[in-house]
């Protein structure tokens, strides 16, 4: 068994569903992801403000996923005394500058010394309409937004020693707030792609205890590409016109995959980061 789905399966015995990508409280949505140094980057990759930037879109990424607006953020930081002046100021402008984009307001969090830099951050957000992953029916269409397989090509280039664009998908992840804010009403459910196309689709089929009738065969370099954070849905096939309009108008790529169905959904690809 995965061992994150082993220990959030044990953890899961509180009130509020855990499953989602963040807990629901009324209107309320809560969501956190940590981004440590040698699990999800390495610093010889990327500036620290680079580092700040991408730990504030994969946490607001959540909050979009469910069709949230993200309005307050809680940072934990665990910074190498080592680090000089000049990349603390560069961290917390990186911070500052994706939360203003998005209109977070960084509210307060925690700092301490540590032998490596590891952040932690907590988004709270609100939805009138959340985007859930329950909700998918047999026949339903699912498809994903965007190109997939960059972040991993990426990442293969800077363990290799090589480098990438500053603007490219692994240090700079393109979030689709217009699309899934527009396309919402017709939505049965979804998702942001972080662990794999292969791994979220997963996911999403055995919450709704469903699996997937694949369109055609995908290759691994594609399927196994995490940390994309583009958008995994699922709608009624009756929708599927509205919902190409809202993609076009949106300038937001849509690729259909495939259809539920019943069975128990497979994943082809091991659980790591790198």
């Amino acid at each position: 068994m995965n061992i994150e789905n082993h220990f959030i399966q044990m953890m899961s015995k509180s009130k509020t569903p855990i499953g989602d990508d963040g807990a629901v409280i009324g209107k309320w949505i809560y969501s956190k992801d940590v981004f440590f140094e040698n699990v999800h980057f390495k610093r010889e990759w990327l500036t620290p403000y680079q580092i700040a930037t991408k730990a504030m879109l994969v946490n607001i990424s959540d909050a979009i996923a469910m069709n949230a607006v993200p309005l307050y953020a809680l940072l934990g930081v665990a910074m190498p005394k080592s680090m000089s002046l000049y990349d603390r100021q560069e961290l917390s402008r990186g911070f500052l500058e994706c939360a203003q984009e998005f209109g977070v307001e960084i509210i307060g969090g925690d700092t301490i010394g540590n032998t490596k830099l590891d952040l932690s951050i907590t988004i709270v957000s609100k939805s009138n309409h959340p985007l859930l992953r329950k909700g998918l029916k047999c026949g339903d269409i699912i498809a994903h937004t965007g190109n997939l397989g960059h972040s991993l090509r990426q990442l293969r280039y800077l363990m290799a020693k090589g480098c990438v664009n500053s603007n490219s998908r692994f240090v700079k992840p393109d979030l689709r707030q217009k699309f899934i804010a527009k396309s919402r009403y017709y939505l049965r459910c979804g998702m942001d792609i972080s662990d794999g196309l292969f791994s979220d689709t997963q996911k999403l089929c055995s919450t709704n205890r469903l699996n997937i009738h694949w369109n055609k065969k995908l290759p691994k370099s594609i399927g196994c590409s995490g940390e994309e954070y583009e958008m995994l849905v699922a709608f009624d096939p009756r929708n599927l016109q509205k919902i190409k309009r809202i993609a076009n108008l949106a300038r937001t790529p849509l690729k259909i995959i495939g259809s539920a169905k019943r069975g128990t959904a497979k994943n082809r690809c091991k659980a790591h980061h790198f």
